[in-house]
């Protein structure tokens, strides 16, 4: 009781804290924020492994920083980021079931969901796994560790989850096939399944050599190679096209370790094997079902140099018109150390058998750069078929050959040839050509401009190529399903410019981008000195559909996106004269004007949205005003920094609208004020509609790097703001106050040579009233208020140090108010401050985000909406981010294409279901895909290949080797062993009288008797048990003591049953005795006896 009524009176003492207030109005707070990937494009720099589904078409990129990047057709591609950001070293699809497995270096075996795009199963393999593989469209997997051993996982997709089975390869019994007196140890470095054999056969290979060829239906091994206690068969093949003749008998085998394999033939009788010496071997697998135990081979060798480089990786492809008697091999490796990097394709023949091999032909595929990984495949789809490589060379280089291009190298003569590739065509080119500066624009849906603009979009769309390249050969891929969404509206433009003068445009309503325009610097027939400079800057005004953009030379072009459809006149504006060309443009943006006056580079642009004007800053730190009606120029200042600094940043402030309807003047210009911010920090205010200087406020101490300046509109009515007067640094710093000067007449220029000095303090103050200026800089965020500018001081009311320094600003809003900004920073930390205090409320960075580290002038391509969606741009990628939880502007998921076809997998299932048999194309590729797709049946011309069944593994791998389920058993069962302790002895019973019913169980017990006693007479030998089978017949779970009691009780029933039986058979043979001698003393008697007496 006491201490209740004192722990009452203490919890009264406290006096609980009182609710935080609420934020104000429009503030940003931390549960507002969800950064996440909307859309990726392009091949990662750090991609290192390929996947390919032949029936969904769809390629997969491994990386070394724990992405993978999944590629289909219209433009649909995906990303997919794992927890832990580490290189993958297997990577394989579950063909034509919508999963793709993945092994990373800490042994994680994952399956990731290719609608969910995320993990749905993982399991963390204790040992290192060396070598993986899984059955063809089954969720079954072999996996291979530095142990030997070799296990069996199953990823089941109605469960969602991944489990390892019972079933395992015993390494004792490939030891004692090899003739070996210990168990294999070795790493397992190679797992294939052999084709045509419904997945129970499995070729094994150990690094030092060792080929088993393992039969998982039988448990037993039918073949094994490499053994060096065989004699060696075969000959050799040198690189020359001529092969020839040396044995191999003095090969030797002994420390030859194996780097890669693969089978070389359809039927699986043929493995090609290379070796870390740059050793090929082919050897023949067509004996197994004999059993014969050689080490037939031959030896191809693409250098005679006595130091060469490893075989790294082979693969190979069927030429049918050889009948399964040769192919093309595809080889990374084995030449002489020091040479070019290629890849070797030889075309090889041995249709008078494996000992009369040959090469017949020879061709090196020149790299673009490093090698990382190919995959070889046939594809049948909708644009081409045929035999499809794949190559991806570093960094996140993607290129593809077809079966023509293949061929074609192959025909000629010479060697070294430099082939020609199809290139993978980026979304969004970002290096071929180089992307200088790129803009995100925001439209309007119910603007009228907007509302035509999409219907051109449309139009645009449906004639526009799907490869920007425009090159003939289309790329293969076509896996997925774009989304289609019924109310469509434009509502995004991503517009970027780059080094060779032109401008593409796409739609980037969804996340699955689209082209719309390629806009080339020049115009047949008209020569413009300079307009195919790099471009440096780029505007874009939603409400006149007007496009600006300007180049390093000091041109200015003007397009608008909705032109005339009988063309327009393009007018070249300098600084003497104005010229006009007649254009016959087709439909799509009309270039109107391009003005060409200063040689100094454009930074920065900006359209007037209240008249048809443009105000353009330039690298001199001159400004100019541009009239787009006329086309003229209106204005051109003098440079606005005692340095010349550049011009970073131009924003406008017009004056109210007059309420007077009638008062208003269509051809009167607007109150402009034009602020401009030099990058070493300078400020200046000028008349935006005769260029006369207002105020110039100097750059503010430690001479920082103005990065851009946002003028805030309507700022928040918020005590907690600090005023003019009050305003204290957060950090404790004190506010530092410059004083702003007055221009005189002789400081501001004309193009008339008007002279002025203005000091209109009404003027001023009416125009930024209830407004801030924000100013960013390297170090340092500030704002100020600009109504003291009138006053002839600026005074900062805010001042906030940044930890970092910051390369990038972006507003971002909520309620239709400006909120928060998002900074970048040159060390790829990402940071976001909320109004009015400038807070902190959520942090990130491009390493967590996108596994990507910053780079030099990687801010010149970033680019913002004020709704948190964020385009960045790193070599070859493309990213788009989201930081906003209530911003679903992409409208996702539903606008997120489909990577897996359902529909397509269900078509390719039912064929298989329902056809047994089907056809093959002269290039590989399964028929019936060709049918499916191009909406007719196959011919019956080609040959036939039988569909293989997997649905019996799942008895095989239930259980662990050497003890198959019943089910498995009946006429596979060849040996059938008795156990005393399955004996049942009974009590003795009353034979009664033999009817017809128990002879015929006589005989059927017979019948069990004599298959049961069946070779007992003859002189088989009895069966050798190894070690693991009769540690997988006898193992108990349980503790030692547990098992010694049992195993005691068992040897006690044992005796019993035993002393039981010698009882039975003592009394058996008394009775025997007892009815012998009775038997003969009755013969005696009825001797006796005479038959009537009977």
């Amino acid at each position: 009781m006491f201490a209740r009524k004192f722990l009452q009176k203490a919890s009264a003492g406290i006096h609980k804290p009182a609710p935080a207030p609420p934020p104000p109005r429009g503030c940003l707070i931390a549960q507002d924020l969800d950064p996440h990937i909307v859309s990726h494009y392009g091949i990662p720099s750090t991609a290192s492994l390929l996947a390919f589904d032949p029936i969904q078409c769809l390629l997969a990129v491994g990386t070394l920083d724990g992405r993978i990047k999944v590629i289909g057709g219209d433009n649909i591609e995906a990303i997919l980021s794992s927890p832990k950001q580490l290189p993958f070293k297997n990577l394989e699809f579950i063909e034509n079931q919508g999963f793709l497995v993945s092994i990373s270096n800490d042994n994680e075996i994952q399956v990731w969901d290719l609608d969910l795009r995320k993990t749905v199963s993982s399991l963390l393999w204790e040992s290192n796994i060396t070598a993986f593989s899984i059955l063809h469209s089954t969720g079954y997997m072999y996996v291979g560790d530095e142990y030997g051993m070799v296990s069996v996982v199953k990823y089941s997709a109605d469960e969602g989850k991944l489990v390892q089975l019972p079933y395992y390869v015993p390494t004792d019994a490939l030891a004692e096939a090899a003739g070996l007196s210990s168990p294999i140890d070795y790493p397992v470095v190679g797992l294939l399944s052999q084709p045509c054999s419904r997945g129970t056969r499995l070729l094994i290979a150990f690094s030092n050599g060792l080929l088993f060829l393992w039969d998982a239906s039988e448990d037993r091994v039918v073949l094994v190679r490499g053994n060096r206690d065989l004699p060696m068969e075969g000959k050799t093949v040198n690189e020359s096209l001529e092969a020839s003749q040396d044995e191999l008998s003095d090969l030797e085998l002994d420390g030859k370790e194996i780097s890669s394999l693969c089978w070389a033939s359809a039927d699986g009788s043929v493995l090609a094997v290379g070796y870390v010496d740059g050793d090929i071997l082919f050897w023949d697998f067509s004996d197994g079902q004999k059993g014969k135990a050689s080490n037939h081979a031959v030896k191809l060798q693409l250098s005679s140099a006595e130091k060469r480089l490893p075989v790294i990786v082979m693969h190979w492809c069927l030429d049918v018109s050889r009948k399964n008697c040769g192919g093309k091999l595809f080889i990374y490796g084995g030449d002489i150390i020091g040479s070019d990097e290629v890849l070797t394709m030889l075309a090889l023949d041995w249709s008078s058998g494996m000992g009369g091999l040959k090469c017949v032909g020879r061709v090196d595929l020149t790299l673009s750069g490093s090698f990382a990984d190919m995959v070889l495949s046939p594809i049948a789809s909708s644009r081409k078929s045929g035999v499809f490589l794949f190559l991806l060379t570093n960094p996140g280089q993607l290129q593809a050959y077809d079966d023509d291009s293949l061929a074609s190298l192959m025909s000629q003569k010479e060697n070294n040839i430099a082939a020609s590739p199809l290139p993978y065509p980026a979304v969004v080119p970002t290096m071929d050509p180089r992307m200088a500066v790129a803009v995100f624009a925001a439209l309007n849906v119910n603007d009228k401009l907007s509302v035509a603009l999409s219907e051109i979009v449309v139009a645009a769309k449906s004639r526009t190529p799907r490869t920007p390249s425009g090159e003939s050969a289309q790329w293969p891929l076509t896996g997925g399903v774009p989304s289609h969404l019924d109310d469509y509206k434009l509502e995004r433009l991503y517009i970027a410019g780059y080094q060779d003068g032109s401008v593409r445009i796409w739609d980037a309503t969804y996340p699955c981008l689209s082209l719309i325009y390629d806009l080339e610097p020049k115009v047949n027939g008209i020569d413009i000195t300079g307009v195919d400079a790099s471009v440096t800057a780029i505007s874009f005004c939603s409400k006149t559909s007007y496009l600006a953009v300007g180049n390093e030379c000091g041109m200015v072009r003007l397009f608008k996106l909705i032109g005339h459809k009988s063309g327009g006149t393009l007018d070249i504006v300098t600084n003497t004269d104005k010229q006009a060309h007649r254009l016959h443009q087709e439909d799509g943006p009309q270039w109107l004007a391009a003005y060409s006056f200063l040689s100094s580079p454009v930074c920065t642009l900006r359209f007037v949205q209240s008249t048809r004007r443009l105000a353009v800053g330039y690298k001199c730190g001159r400004v100019a005003m541009l009239d787009i009606g006329a086309p003229s120029i209106t204005f051109v200042t003098n440079s606005l920094s005692d340095t010349g600094s550049p011009i970073e940043t131009l924003c406008v402030k017009s004056s109210p609208a007059p309420t007077d309807q009638n008062s208003i003047n269509s051809e009167a210009l607007d109150d402009l004020i034009l602020c401009a911010m030099t990058k070493d920090g300078q400020t200046i205010l000028f008349d935006g509609n005769s260029g006369k200087m207002l105020a110039s406020c100097l750059k503010p101490l430690k001479n920082p790097t103005a990065i851009c300046m946002h003028i805030i509109e309507n700022c928040y009515d918020n005590p907690e703001i600090p005023s003019e007067k009050t305003a204290e640094n957060p950090h404790g710093k004190e506010k530092h106050e410059n004083k702003s000067h007055l221009i005189n007449a002789s400081e501001s220029h004309s193009p008339g040579g008007e002279q002025n000095a203005v000091t209109e303090t009404k003027f001023v103050d009416q125009i930024f009233e209830n407004s801030l200026f924000l100013m960013c800089s390297e170090d340092a965020l500030r704002l100020y208020s600009l109504k003291s500018l009138s006053q002839g001081s600026l005074e900062s009311t805010m001042e906030v140090n940044l930890p970092r320094p910051c390369c990038w600003m972006g507003t971002l809003k909520k309620d239709e108010r400006e909120c928060a900004v998002l900074l970048l920073y040159r060390t790829g930390h990402i940071e976001i401050r909320s109004f009015p205090n400038l807070e902190v409320v959520g942090e990130s960075s491009l390493l967590s985000l996108l596994s990507w580290n910053f780079k030099t002038n990687m801010e010149k391509t970033v680019c913002s909406d004020d709704f948190g969606h964020v385009f960045l741009v790193n070599g070859c990628e493309v990213a788009i981010l989201s930081f906003l939880a209530h911003a679903n502007g992409f409208r996702l998921p539903e606008s997120l294409p489909m990577l897996h076809d359902k529909v397509l997998a269900a078509a390719a299932d039912a064929t298989f279901s329902h056809f047994p048999v089907h056809k093959k194309n002269n290039d590989g590729t399964p028929k019936f895909l060709s049918g499916i797709i191009k909406g007719f049946r196959s011919s019956n011309e080609q040959k036939v290949e039988q569909v293989q069944d997997f649905s019996h593994l799942g008895n095989i791998f239930s259980s662990p080797p050497y003890l198959k389920p019943s089910a498995m058993g009946g006429e596979d069962e060849k040996i059938i062993e008795l156990n005393i302790d399955d004996i049942e002895i009974d009590e003795p019973v009353d034979i009664l009288p033999s009817t017809e019913k128990d002879k015929k169980e006589k005989k059927d017990k017979k019948t069990d008797k004599e298959r049961l006693f069946d070779g007992a007479s003859s002189d088989a030998q009895p069966k050798t048990r190894t070690v693991d089978e009769i540690k997988a017949k006898y193992r108990k779970a349980g503790e030692t003591s547990a098992i010694a009691s049992q195993a005691k009780d068992k040897l006690l029933e044992r005796g019993e049953k035993l002393e039981r039986i010698s009882q039975r058979t003592a009394e058996l043979q008394d009775g025997a005795e007892n009815f012998a001698s009775m038997a003969h003393e009755l013969a005696k008697q009825m001797e006796k006896r005479k038959w009537w007496n009977i």
